[in-house]
């Protein structure tokens, strides 16, 4: 199953959403609560959805439904909810989807966060995971049993940017009888999951999409049964754990996500550029558009044309005062910002095994083959990306690198 013909971006722009007072922006509305004509309708509100009736914004709010329904035109499912993080969507989807004694097989290489809830949190609740290397079927395979529930990976993985083979695991999901959950964070537009196979597909907002490092927020975009077993008044993680997206947030975001085609493209265009270049310097770089970078063909073979191989990349410095030198002098050189997080307008970098993967113990990390000297950059929309590259060549240079 491939996504070639799938257009994301002009299923987004094909959803037009006005005010009430026909503004070219949809209202926000700015309240908690709201008002019902009868006591019936609020009764029938407590017991079953009603179409375009809100109750309370910790469950649905007008602002929060627009942009879900943007989400899911994104991804190309049947519907979405928003929340107030990547991790609340995450974590909401496993608890929905886990009880106690169930099983989770996860890729070894996920983002820390995610890690830790997985590792120290879901097993006060008896949810157990089995952390494997979802680019090897056989050992995905031997990893599930009849207590496994999810299947849960990344599309491209943070931070060593590995792509499975969606597909397959999803096949291999489908015969097991269990759920495959793919966060796409690093990859909207170029990979669409669920087009490829998952039924359950996750987002940090607060990266790409919404691009302006302003805010944090997460999303889940599933099918129409499982957004409502989440927003469930009785049993919905999502409802009773409480994670609810601000609406002047969800504004914001809704409004960057028109422009989400063009700076993906603009990130996929400059990461190439700076990835080649450190390739030809001999660097050890990673990124999947370039040739020698393991799951290039498949990432070719399963990706939406038109928005290149993302704004991701990684640069391997060789220990970790090495990185550190590197990193001071990328600042201070402005070539970017030492900062966690990613998708934003400038370029941002930090050492992922200190950072955003310090939740993974060192042996594990050993193990994923995260070094160290690893350092990892989130590409920025530099116009002219020509003399980014020089400063960072000055930088490699001074410290030694190049």
């Amino acid at each position: 199953m491939t996504s070639k013909k799938f257009d994301p971006a002009g299923d987004i722009q094909d959803l037009w959403v006005f005010g009430e007072y026909g503004d070219v922006n949809p209202s926000i509305s700015d309240a908690s609560t709201y008002t019902f004509l009868d006591p019936e309708t609020l009764k029938e509100r407590f017991s079953e959805e009603i179409e375009g009736c809100f109750l309370y914004s910790r469950h649905w709010s007008p602002m929060n439904r627009y942009l879900s329904d943007a989400l899911a035109r994104l991804e190309g499912t049947g519907d979405c909810a928003v929340a107030a993080s990547g991790m609340g969507a995450i974590s909401a989807t496993l608890l929905q989807l886990c009880a106690s004694s169930d099983e989770i097989v996860a890729s070894r290489t996920i983002y820390g966060g995610t890690y830790a809830f997985m590792k120290n949190f879901l097993p006060r609740f008896r949810v157990s995971t089995r952390f494997v290397d979802c680019n090897k079927l056989d050992a995905v395979r031997a990893a599930i049993t009849p207590a496994t529930r999810v299947l849960y990976c990344e599309s491209i993985s943070n931070p060593l940017l590995s792509v499975p083979d969606l597909p397959a695991l999803a096949e291999l999901a489908r015969e097991r009888g269990i759920t495959l959950v793919v966060d796409n964070t690093f990859a909207p537009l170029i990979l669409s999951p669920a087009r490829l196979g998952a039924p359950v597909v996750v987002h940090s907002l607060t990266k790409f999409i919404n691009g302006a490092s302003d805010c944090v927020a997460g999303a889940v975009c599933s099918s129409h049964d499982f957004i409502n077993s989440l927003s469930d008044v009785n049993a919905g993680a999502l409802m009773l754990l409480g994670p609810a997206l601000d609406s002047l947030r969800a504004a914001g975001i809704h409004k960057n996500l028109h422009t989400l085609h063009v700076r993906m493209q603009k990130h996929s265009q400059n990461a190439l550029f700076i990835a080649e270049r450190l390739a030809e310097k001999g660097l050890k770089v990673s990124y999947p558009g370039l040739p020698q970078h393991p799951d290039h063909e498949r990432m070719r073979r399963l990706m939406n044309p038109g928005y290149g191989f993302g704004g991701m990349l990684t640069l391997d410095a060789g220990s970790e005062a090495g990185a550190n030198r590197l990193l001071k002098r990328l600042q201070e050189e402005k070539v970017g910002l030492l900062a966690v997080s990613l998708g934003y307008f400038r370029t941002l970098f930090s050492p992922s095994g200190n950072s955003t993967s310090s939740e993974i113990p060192k042996e594990e990390q050993a193990i994923m083959g995260l070094t160290d000297g690893l350092v990892r950059f989130s590409i920025g929309l530099d116009n002219d990306i020509s003399r980014t590259w020089e400063r960072m060549l000055g930088c490699l240079e001074e410290t030694g690198l190049a």
